[in-house]
């Protein structure tokens, strides 16, 4: 991953969860040709059971710095 993919991830990690939730589903569209392509209503469903839980503090995030150095160890 280039340096500024990786500051852009670094960054898109610090967002609240609803708004990385919009961050991926605009970055799936980008790979749809024709633009009009939305997330499998499954995932998007998942998506929102996900950030639901993370509100009501059923489930934990992890800090941005744990994610990249649990990616690069990889």
């Amino acid at each position: 991953m280039t340096a500024v993919a990786e500051k852009v991830l670094r960054e898109a990690l610090e967002l609240p969860p609803v708004e990385r939730a919009g961050l991926i589903e605009r970055l799936f569209r980008s790979f749809d040709s024709s633009g009009n392509g939305p997330i499998d209503s499954a995932w998007a469903t998942e998506v929102e059971a996900r950030i639901d839980a993370y509100n009501r503090g059923e489930i934990d995030a992890s800090p941005a710095e744990d994610v990249l150095a649990r990616m690069n160890r990889l």
